[in-house]
């Protein structure tokens, strides 16, 4: 039994991961990874998150990134080990880390005793995280953790964003969603990517995400409109539900109060950066 109240490492767990996610979003990555020589948008995403994980092929990103087509990735890996190493790639993240939270943050918050606190509490949270089978939990769990309270707290959302991502596809597998029906699925909650930021940088098609669509109709999880069905809606919650099981250990380390406390300062800090243009405006939704 859990002494948090229901949902509470889910509720602290996205505003983090959110906040994470603003550094792929950021002409600050683009920016430092064409400085070494990456310059294509999808070679610097497969690069900047696997490079953790050392100088790994598209079969490695596919397994681990889950809902990416392999073809896409196979453009990309591992030719751009040859032009830059993953040491490499994880200094230049790094730096575009630091520009893109005092871009979006400002200055006095990067520097402030509340950054520190966050930095301190998501860190400890992340002693609760376990790395078997949990490949890109893991990985970045052997990186050393960065000095800065800014960046040691970005490098603390990542190792919470990864083990909870990792348990994530555990819990697909499980529940049968291959990577596309996971992504379609996701859209008709209303709360994932668009249809058109999943076509653009995952590398499927049109056809792709139709057909997709069409199995989860055949299971019963999708109406003729492309709406979940009572059904749908049902594994959704049972798919966030075991997330939240496998992921419930560095939230019941950390404590009701420290939990409520992460969750209250990373929730400030995203309505900053989302204001200050953090998210692509047509990110999120179902047309």
């Amino acid at each position: 039994m859990t002494s948090l109240p229901p949902r509470a490492g889910r509720h602290c767990h996205s505003p983090l991961n959110s906040l994470h996610a603003t550094v792929y979003f950021s002409p600050d990555l683009a920016k430092e990874l064409a400085g070494i020589g990456i310059e294509d948008p999808s070679a610097a995403y497969f690069a900047g998150r696997a490079a953790a994980m050392g100088a790994v092929g598209p079969g490695v990103v596919a397994a681990t990134f889950y809902n990416f087509r392999h073809d896409l990735i196979a453009r990309h890996l591992p030719a751009v080990w040859r032009t830059a190493s993953p040491e490499a790639v994880l200094q230049a993240r790094l730096r575009a880390v630091d520009s893109t939270l005092r871009r979006l943050l400002g200055e006095e918050a990067v520097e402030s005793d509340e950054m520190a606190e966050a930095a301190r509490l998501a860190l400890r949270a992340t002693e609760g995280c376990t790395r078997h089978a949990r490949p890109l939990y893991a990985a970045h769990a052997d990186l050393p953790v960065p000095e800065q309270p800014h960046l040691a707290f970005w490098h603390a959302t990542t190792l919470l964003r990864e083990h909870r991502g990792d348990g994530h596809l555990a819990a697909l597998l499980e529940l049968g969603l291959d990577p596309l029906e996971a992504l379609v699925s996701h859209t008709a909650t209303g709360k994932g990517m668009a249809p058109r930021w999943v076509l653009t940088t995952r590398g499927w098609q049109r056809s792709d995400w139709d057909a997709a669509a069409e199995r989860l109709r055949e299971r019963g999880l999708l109406d003729a409109d492309g709406e979940l069905t009572a059904a749908g809606v049902a594994l959704r919650a049972d798919l966030e539900d075991r997330t939240d099981r496998l992921d419930l250990a560095p939230y019941e380390l950390l404590g009701e109060q420290g939990v409520a406390r992460l969750t209250e300062l990373a929730k400030g800090f995203l309505v900053t950066a989302a204001l200050a243009g953090g998210f692509p405006a047509d990110l999120v939704g179902k047309g």
